[in-house]
C-alpha cells in the first residue's frame, strides 16, 4: 500500500514536520474561508471550544497553554499545545514550541500530529482580517499594523484580501528584518501595493481607521485610546495598545470572553479587572450580536484565537500534507 493511503485500521501517527508544511500552497482567501467556516460552525452549536488551560511559574519566565476542541463540520477532535521559554529574554534567545494532533472522530483513528506554527502564523491575522472586515466602519481606507514578528509580516496581506478598498497601509516595527519582512510578503501578496514605515506612532494612530498591534511584549509601542479617530477599531494580538483603548472603547469584542479573561490580563485596570465584553466574535458572523452599531463608534477587538480555527486549518495542511505523502508515520501505540 502507497506511503501516502494508511491502512483502514492503520492507528500509527503521522507526524508533520516544520519542512514538511512549509512548502504546502494555500491560498490566503482559502485560508480565510476556513477559518469563517470554523467561527460559523462554533456559533451553531455543532463544534466545542473549551476554556484553554494556562501554566507559568511564579517568576514568569514561561508560559504553556493546552487547548482541547471538536470541529463539528469536519468531525475532528485535536488537542493543541503552547510552551514559550525565556519570556524575560529577547526573541531570539526564547524557545517556542506549539503542536496539534488531530484525530478522526468518526473513524477513531489519529489523522497527524504536527507542528502549529505554520498554521498559527497564517490562522491568526486570518482572524484579524475577519475582525477589521466585520467592525471597521464603512468606507474604512487606511490601515496601521504594529510589530514586525510573525503576526505582523501577513497582517497586511490579509487585511487587503477582506478590505480590498484599503488605499493606504503604515507600519511601525523597530527591527530592520522585521521591516523588510513585512515588505517582502507584500510584495509577494500585493505587488502593486506599498507600505509606509512611520516612526510617529500617534500621528499614524490618529490616521488609521483599523489598527493591528502585533507586537511583542517589549515594544516601545502604546497606542492610547484618544489617540484614536472616531470609528476606528483596534485588534489586540500581541502587545502595542495602551490598556485605555479597551477601557475606554465604546465596545469590545472578543473571540472569547473567557480566554480575553486568562490572556488579557496585562490589559486589566489599576484595580485588575477587565471591562466587560459586548460581543463574542462568532456570534457577530453569526448575526446574533451586532459588530458596529454606529460610524463613530471605537471597537476595540481582542484576538486570542480559538482552537477550533486551528483545527480547521490544521486538518486542512493534513490532508494537503498526506495527499503528497509528506510527513513520518510513527507506530506509536502498536
Amino acid at each position: 500500500m502507497p506511503e501516502s493511503v494508511p491502512a483502514p485500521d492503520d492507528t500509527s501517527l503521522r507526524v508533520l514536520s516544520t519542512t514538511d508544511l512549509a512548502g504546502l500552497d494555500i491560498a490566503l482567501p482559502d485560508v480565510v474561508d476556513v477559518v469563517e467556516q470554523a467561527y460559523r460552525t462554533l456559533a451553531a452549536g455543532q463544534s466545542a471550544n473549551p476554556r484553554k488551560l494556562t501554566v507559568k511559574p511564579d517568576d514568569g519566565h514561561s508560559v504553556a497553554y493546552a487547548m482541547l476542541g471538536r470541529d463539528g463540520t469536519r468531525e475532528v477532535v485535536a488537542i493543541k499545545t503552547s510552551y514559550k521559554h525565556g519570556l524575560h529574554e529577547s526573541r531570539t534567545e526564547q524557545h517556542y514550541y506549539t503542536s496539534l494532533t488531530l484525530y478522526d472522530d468518526v473513524t477513531g483513528l489519529p489523522i497527524a500530529m504536527m507542528d502549529c506554527g505554520r498554521v498559527g502564523s497564517l490562522r491568526t491575522p486570518a482572524v484579524s482580517a475577519l475582525l477589521a472586515r466585520e467592525l471597521a466602519a464603512p468606507g474604512a481606507r487606511s490601515a496601521l499594523v504594529i510589530g514586525t514578528g510573525t503576526q505582523g509580516r501577513l497582517a497586511l496581506p490579509f487585511l487587503l484580501t477582506t478590505l480590498p478598498d484599503l488605499d493606504r497601509l503604515t507600519l511601525f516595527g523597530t527591527h530592520p528584518e522585521g521591516i523588510a519582512a513585512v515588505r517582502e510578503q507584500l510584495a509577494r501578496y500585493a505587488p502593486d501595493r506599498e507600505v509606509e514605515v512611520v516612526t510617529d506612532l500617534k500621528a499614524a494612530a490618529a490616521d488609521a481607521d483599523v489598527i493591528v498591534a502585533t507586537s511583542g511584549a517589549h515594544t516601545p509601542a502604546a497606542v492610547e485610546a484618544d489617540w484614536l479617530r472616531p470609528g476606528a477599531v483596534s485588534v489586540l494580538v500581541g502587545h502595542g495598545l495602551a490598556p485605555s483603548t479597551l477601557h475606554d472603547a465604546d465596545r469590545v469584542v472578543a473571540t472569547s470572553a473567557a480566554q480575553m479573561a486568562v490572556t488579557g490580563t496585562d490589559m486589566a485596570d489599576a484595580e485588575g479587572d477587565l471591562p466587560e465584553v459586548d460581543a463574542e466574535f462568532p456570534e457577530v458572523l453569526a448575526g446574533r450580536a451586532p459588530g458596529r452599531r454606529s460610524p463613530e463608534e471605537r471597537i476595540f477587538a481582542y484576538n486570542s484565537g480559538l482552537v477550533v480555527t486551528d483545527i480547521a486549518l490544521g486538518h486542512r495542511f493534513a490532508q494537503l500534507a498526506l495527499a503528497q505523502g509528506l510527513g513520518t508515520r510513527v507506530p506509536l501505540w502498536q
